[in-house]
């Protein structure tokens, strides 16, 4: 993992914990309030209420706290599609594809002025090891679902899948549409076409 991108340590006491999350929720608020150009480890430090000093004995810049706010985003998805792909087991074909979007969507929905922030700063990011594995597993996830369902080549599909709705969410968000019903919708459609059941 790029040095730069990982924590200098993880805290286990329930202070340290504390501070980890108070500058973690700092560096969210600025990023969505202020904006990337107002992020730098002084202003997270202040905003958090703990001292430079205390920040960089967890995390070495700016760049690895915002790399652990998309793990955070990544391992929240991860935990959501799990919950999702369970749920869609007793549905049928179109129903459970909404089930699953509408799992990959949530984090918009739940703070996403944030989702979007976090979104943008990932493409200028170099992908570490874990968000990886979390990606690898979110693809997995949905392999599993249509293999279940008898769609032929379920791996390749689930990567164009992921990809595509990967690209039309990031798209919809940075042209400021927050329906997300809507984009679900649209997303639905998308899936459903290209697994050739537009039912």
């Amino acid at each position: 993992m790029d040095t730069r991108l990982k924590p200098r340590k993880t805290p286990v006491q329930g202070r340290s914990k504390a501070t980890c999350d108070a500058v973690l929720e700092a560096a969210a608020r600025i990023l969505v309030e202020e904006g990337r150009q107002a992020l730098t480890t002084n202003r997270i430090a202040e905003r958090a209420g703990v001292s430079v000093g205390s920040l960089y004995q967890y995390f070495p810049g700016k760049e690895a706290i915002v790399a652990e706010l998309i793990r955070e985003m990544r391992r929240d998805m991860v935990v959501l599609l799990r919950g999702a792909v369970q749920a869609a087991a007793t549905q049928a074909f179109r129903p459970a594809v909404g089930t699953l979007l509408a799992a990959t969507l949530d984090h918009h929905t739940a703070r996403p002025e944030l989702a979007r922030a976090l979104e943008r700063e990932e493409e200028d990011l170099p992908i570490d090891a874990e968000t990886q594995v979390l990606k690898a597993e979110l693809r997995g996830l949905i392999a599993g679902f249509l293999v279940e369902r008898g769609v032929a080549d379920a791996e390749r599909c689930a990567f164009d899948l992921v990809a595509m709705c990967h690209g039309m969410a990031s798209a919809a968000v940075r042209a400021g549409q927050d329906n997300m019903e809507d984009l679900k919708g649209r997303l639905e459609r998308a899936v459903l076409g290209y697994l050739g059941r537009p039912e």
